[in-house]
């Protein structure tokens, strides 16, 4: 009696195991939430530490375009003689009054670079949106409607890059006449083929896939076809080649600037700083290695922002 009491008892408590075993739902590991795409574009962004340092240079000197009137110590235009060509505050014979020296006719050396960084950037991210915006819809009609009149564009922008850049710019403005207005619209035209070519590509590539096929089946217009389902797609390679864009013509235009072709004296454009300071190369290093410096670390900058851009953008180089 007592065996089959122990067995019973057993039986029941196995019994109940099971039960209890069957009633709990296994807990199932929960698949980790894929990043945003924000999320993975700044993770692939940010494993760039070039594209780091490019990018709190260039916050650093829109910061300092912005507030320009209230950084600089200085007027960038007045001049006075009695301070002409004198030092940095390190050197023997400068002030903390002027950091960074004065130039040949007494004006701050800091304020014309402060108010050179505002010309500059305005410069090239004017240059850049009407390349964009004109290369752009070149490029998309272009690739989307193809023919004649893709072989005309696709021509014409052939020619414009067998001329070297900076000598095309040059000829643009002896026949427009110089000035900062006119330097822009030259720039803006050699630069002009990049953004043809990529958006051309980019249209070519996405026009043949499925989801273009279907919107055309359902009866979208070539005007919706184009703005709303190929240009969107095209954007990432347009994005990068802008902001590498904006160095190239940041130092375009400091070239001209310096030709006497660009900017026109007594404008604080750093080109212009480096032609006017030409003469006191030997005695007075500080009015030429500035504004050198400047148009060195800007262009750096933007081209590793651009750098990191393509590493985040491109599919290809994600790992």
């Amino acid at each position: 009696a007592g065996g089959h009491h122990l067995r019973h008892h057993q039986s029941t408590y196995q019994a109940s195991a099971v039960s209890t075993r069957t009633m709990t739902p296994p807990t199932a590991t929960q698949a980790p939430e894929p990043p945003g795409p924000l999320r993975e574009f700044w993770s692939y962004f940010s494993a760039n530490k070039g594209a780091i340092a490019g990018l709190v240079i260039v916050v650093t000197m829109m910061l300092v375009a912005l507030f320009a009137p209230w950084l600089a110590p200085h007027d960038p235009i007045i001049t006075n003689s009695d301070i002409a060509l004198q030092p940095p505050f390190w050197q023997t014979g400068g002030t903390l009054a002027y950091p960074l020296g004065t130039d040949a006719i007494g004006r701050d050396i800091l304020s014309r670079l402060i108010h050179g960084a505002r010309l500059s950037l305005v410069i090239g991210v004017a240059v850049v949106a009407v390349s964009v915006l004109v290369g752009t819809i070149l490029g998309l009609t272009a690739g989307y409607f193809r023919g004649v009149y893709e072989i005309a564009v696709m021509r014409a922008m052939d020619i414009i890059l067998t001329l070297p850049s900076l000598l095309l710019a040059i000829v643009i403005v002896a026949i427009l006449g110089p000035g900062i207005m006119n330097a822009m619209l030259a720039v803006a035209v050699v630069i002009l083929p990049h953004y043809v070519r990529i958006t051309r590509a980019a249209v070519i590539s996405e026009t043949s896939r499925d989801y273009v096929t279907a919107a055309r089946m359902n009866g979208a217009s070539n005007l919706r076809l184009m703005l709303s389902e190929v240009l969107p797609n095209c954007a990432a390679p347009l994005i990068v080649q802008a902001s590498l864009g904006i160095s190239t013509a940041i130092l375009d235009a400091a070239a001209l600037g310096f030709l006497g072709l660009g900017a026109q004296p007594p404008s604080p454009e750093w080109g212009t700083m480096l032609a006017d300071a030409r003469e006191f190369v030997l005695r007075a290093w500080w009015v030429v290695t500035f504004p050198g410096i400047m148009i060195l670390v800007t262009v750096l900058a933007f081209n590793l922002l651009g750098d990191g851009l393509r590493d985040a953008f491109d599919p290809k180089l994600k790992r």
